[in-house]
């Protein structure tokens, strides 16, 4: 996330990422992590680090689709941008449990098909009055394209939407996007302008 940072830094905004448990240079278990930790996380790291008078734009990367909408239901009018790149939204029943191994409960209820419909994420997004940004792959072998459709139905519906369609990216798109400086600075183009 460094060049997407810097591009956002470039623009005169402040950036910050954070590796969620088990990922990149954190500590834990993505096992002991759940919806609701990466949550708590990002929402700790938000709180302790960017001070409250800061109006908030988000993005997040497949499973962070979720994480993205739950801050928005946290925060409201104080997050102005979203921006969404292969976004995933989960059934609500999902939210608390542990990944685990991939055999458990958790991993059950996301491989059910059109479990995430009752998502509370599709209706946060619906209710979403700043700007958003959808960024879709051309091939997505992780994001069901019926999950994409809901995504973008519920962004269309109030917020000042733009969908990026990226023809010859995959499901990795923060990979994508950092080898791609021109495809990155469409996303925060289109996020601050």
């Amino acid at each position: 996330m460094a060049a997407l940072q810097g591009d956002f830094a470039a623009r005169g905004c402040r950036a910050l990422a954070l590796d969620f448990s088990g990922h990149g240079e954190s500590t834990g278990s993505t096992r002991e992590l759940s919806l609701a930790r990466r949550y708590a996380q990002a929402l700790a790291v938000v709180e302790e680090r960017v001070p409250a008078s800061d109006d908030l734009i988000l993005v997040g990367f497949s499973m962070s689709g979720q994480t993205v909408a739950d801050l928005v239901a946290h925060f409201g009018p104080r997050v102005t941008g979203i921006g969404l790149c292969a976004p995933a939204v989960y059934a609500n029943e999902a939210w608390p449990l542990p990944f685990g191994d991939g055999n458990g409960r958790f991993t059950e209820i996301i491989r059910t098909p059109d479990r995430w419909r009752d998502s509370s994420a599709l209706d946060v997004y619906r209710g979403f009055g700043g700007r958003a940004v959808l960024v879709v792959p051309g091939t997505d072998a992780v994001i069901p394209p019926s999950v994409t459709a809901a995504v973008t139905e519920a962004l269309a519906a109030r917020a000042r939407f733009t969908r990026l369609e990226l023809r010859d990216a995959d499901h990795m798109l923060g990979s994508w996007l950092r080898d791609h400086a021109a495809d990155r600075r469409r996303l925060v183009n289109a996020l601050l302008d």
